[in-house]
């Protein structure tokens, strides 16, 4: 068996040259002005390239009702949003 040799500091240095971390490519959204990943649809409209792709105002109802129902099921208060609050009289009317 042979003895393992000692890497030098630029030998090593050398072998972690592709381990940089890059920054991600941002633009800014044409519609609402937020940042998003280039070639992707803004996260806060849901528009691509002038078009509407994804329902970004849904996802954010979808998302607010699960976390209300994980915190219901812990039995914690849940904070009530005015969308709630319509809805809930809109219940109570009918």
């Amino acid at each position: 068996m042979t003895v393992r040799m000692r890497h030098t500091v630029g030998q090593t240095g050398s072998r972690r040259s592709h381990h940089a971390l890059t920054e991600p490519r941002l633009s800014t959204c044409s519609s609402c002005g937020s940042k998003h990943i280039r070639h992707q649809a803004c996260s806060v409209c849901g528009i691509y390239r002038g078009r509407t792709v994804l329902d970004a105002k849904g996802k954010q109802e979808r998302s607010l009702r699960r976390k209300q129902v994980k915190i219901r099921a812990r039995g914690e208060a849940v904070a009530k949003t005015p969308k709630a609050d319509k809805e809930e009289t809109k219940k109570t009317v009918k």
